[in-house]
């Protein structure tokens, strides 16, 4: 389980103790003046200013519940939080407000940025299982690939993936209002890819697994024409690009390349977006896909 219960349950009072091989250390501590303070260093102003710290924390092997606290405490301290050494530490960003930012280096555990609301992360390594998990707002960035349950039930913000997503990616995704969540996948991804979804955008550049967006009922899946299976689920349909479709992914696709183009992936090959004329947009046909199921 990867819900509120499941980390309340694992951060709680009461379970066995853990070994703690190490705990998480702050290594270094950098404060940079902001423009205002510069002008005043300049003496073209003459203001009050505030300085902006980022603070460095090696994880090592510290325990998740080790590791959140170091985190957390370093986030009051600093709008941007550098984390190294990172080793499968559970948690990390979740419910982070906007304002805040992680830079992660190694590979962060389950439920990364679950129930962020605004904050930012990125990851210089890949991410493990439920990266964004209900996520509301905020941004997370993966140079690398990124395990199952990827954006399980975002509600908003964008997730942008270098190389490939595991099973399950972007189910039961959902929108509302001015909240449209985003997924994109630079490589490939595995099966039931958009299971249920009900809103919100998914950018595929790779080739999709076995039934893809079963279920689906609203948003929009992004994929080449190429990719499409000639076994689509049942109410779905392919179709060309329309006027707001080419404005939505070409806005992706850039934001893509300016996150990892020219990057070299583990395979040998090199980060860049897809064309936008490579791509069909797969919607559902209608939006209720079950209701022939039902008595009316």
């Amino acid at each position: 389980m990867s819900d509120q219960t499941t980390f309340e349950r694992e951060g709680g009072a009461g379970l066995p103790e853990h070994p703690l091989p190490s705990a998480p250390e702050v290594t270094a501590v950098t404060v940079e003046q902001n423009a205002a303070a510069q002008a005043v260093a300049e003496g073209a102003v003459a203001v009050e200013t505030t300085s902006v710290a980022s603070v460095t924390v090696e994880l090592g092997t510290s325990h998740f519940r080790e590791a959140n606290a170091a985190v957390r405490a370093a986030l009051e301290q600093a709008d941007t939080v550098v984390l190294t050494e990172v080793f499968a530490q559970r948690y990390l960003g979740c419910a982070m407000k906007a304002g805040k930012r992680l830079e992660i280096h190694g590979t962060p555990g389950n439920d990364l940025a679950c129930y962020m609301d605004g904050g930012s992360v990125e990851v210089f390594g890949s991410a493990q299982d439920q990266t964004a998990n209900t996520m509301n707002a905020g941004s997370v960035v993966v140079h690398g690939r990124s395990g199952d349950a990827t954006g399980y039930a975002m509600r908003g913000g964008e997730l942008l993936i270098r190389d490939d997503a595991g099973w399950r990616a972007a189910i039961n995704m959902k929108q509302y209002g001015d909240r449209r969540p985003v997924v994109v996948i630079g490589g490939d991804a595995g099966d039931f890819l958009g299971e249920y979804m009900a809103g919100g955008v998914v950018v595929l550049m790779g080739r999709p697994g076995s039934h893809l967006a079963s279920g689906m009922h609203g948003g929009v899946v992004y994929l080449q024409r190429t990719h499409v299976p000639s076994n689509l689920p049942q109410g779905l349909v392919a179709c060309d690009l329309d006027a707001e479709d080419a404005k939505v992914l070409g806005g992706l696709l850039a934001r893509y390349d300016r996150c990892f183009a020219g990057e070299v992936r583990p395979d040998g090959t090199v980060a860049a977006a897809a064309p936008l004329e490579a791509f069909v947009a797969l919607r559902p046909a209608s939006s209720r896909p079950y209701a022939a199921l039902y008595a009316s």
